[in-house]
């Protein structure tokens, strides 16, 4: 998921670059959606993790 919101971030970067407003920002918010949810599912795993030991 990390991937995906980073691709989505290289695509609003170069479309920023040639001033594609609103696909830059419409791809800078899903990367911004996915890094949110994989920083949460990264959390969750982590603690259900340190919970099993």
């Amino acid at each position: 998921m990390l991937y995906y919101a980073l691709v989505f971030f290289i695509i609003a970067v170069i479309a920023a670059f040639f001033g594609f407003g609103g696909i830059a920002v419409g791809a800078a918010s899903i990367a911004k959606i996915l890094f949110v949810i994989f920083v949460v599912l990264f959390l969750a795993s982590l603690l259900f993790g340190m919970r099993r030991r």
